[in-house]
């Protein structure tokens, strides 16, 4: 089993436009559609659109239309109660792949169903092998909430592992804090904020560099991770663990819509892991669950067949490896 929280969920419209995008014209739309969103998930759907057994932890009431949609949709799901109504997204995509998202904040959580969804996840982990923390935070959260997760989990006992997709002040915290994680998915931006780089450029520069992208991610061990999974795009992913770093380029691809793709990708590696598999051949598979899902439309994600890792090429990197976190 494998346990995701979503703080934020949001049931997400993406709009398909037939021309690339003219501010402040009228334009017309090729395709639109509508699916249950946030990045845990995206998780769970794409694990289980891939046979893996999955449970996506998050708040909402039972007759929210995302709580609806996730039930249409069969995706297993723990709920914690609110009072407030869960979030719309919309994505805009162009024809060549462009992906422009407007995003809004979420409803905000009071005391009692903050802790009542650490609780939550404290029960459904007991079990997991994997618990997964993705997204951001719900306005009003502390930047620190994933690290309070994070402790009520160690603090039960569990003897889940830990993995983190996240960004920004939630994600700094939790490397700031004494407390170990065992996976963080970071993207090349996301690689280059936490390294002091900054910048759009920055992270362009990163994405086009394996190695240098595998010693940044390799010196996230002083901060208490464990191993990290860097997407990179276009360009691939490189994974860094206790055992070395591997590089493995995205192969070419028709991009239809990069929403989930990054979701997907950590979605591949966990359903690779959880089976055994070598870290490079964990590696391949997130990078094929990627791939697959951004060759399809909106923020839908790819079934096993769709994600065929034995066409991706994995490379070792140098002599870099992630120190073994306590």
């Amino acid at each position: 089993m494998i346990v995701t929280l979503t703080v934020n969920p949001s049931l997400d419209r993406t709009v398909a436009l037939a021309q690339p995008l003219e501010r402040g014209s009228v334009q017309r739309v090729a395709t639109s559609r509508e699916e249950p969103g946030g990045k845990g998930v995206n998780v769970t759907r794409a694990l289980a659109a891939s046979g893996a057994e999955s449970l996506a932890v998050l708040p909402g009431a039972a007759d929210d239309p995302l709580v609806s949609a996730l039930h249409a949709a069969h995706v297993p799901v723990a709920l914690v109660p609110i009072a407030g109504h869960l979030r719309s997204n919309l994505t805009l995509t162009e024809p060549d792949g462009t992906t422009t998202k407007l995003n809004e904040p979420g409803p905000a959580l009071s005391p009692a169903e903050q802790q009542q969804l650490v609780d939550e996840v404290v029960r459904q982990a007991a079990d997991a092998s994997w618990l997964v923390l993705a997204g951001s935070l719900a306005p009003g959260l502390a930047d620190d909430f994933y690290v309070r997760v994070t402790r009520a989990v160690r603090q039960a006992g569990l003897a889940c592992r830990v993995a983190v997709d996240t960004s920004g002040a939630p994600l700094s915290a939790l490397l700031d804090a004494d407390e170990p994680v065992d996976l963080v998915k970071p993207n090349g931006e996301e690689l280059a904020e936490l390294a002091g780089l900054g910048g759009l450029a920055e992270a362009d520069l990163l994405e086009a560099d394996p190695d240098r992208v595998a010693l940044l991610a390799g010196g996230l061990a002083s901060r208490g991770i464990r191993s990290a999974l860097v997407t990179l795009g276009a360009t691939g992913a490189v994974l860094v663990t206790g055992d070395g770093a591997w590089f493995a380029p995205a192969p070419k691809i028709v991009p239809r819509s990069t929403v989930g793709a990054g979701d997907s990708s950590l979605a591949g590696y966990l359903l690779a892991v959880t089976e055994g598999a070598r870290p490079d051949a964990a590696l391949a598979q997130a990078v094929a669950h990627g791939a697959a899902a951004a060759s399809l439309p909106g923020s839908a994600v790819p079934s096993r067949d769709l994600a065929d890792a034995s066409a991706i090429i994995v490379t070792p990197i140098g002599d870099v490896a992630v120190p073994v976190a306590p």
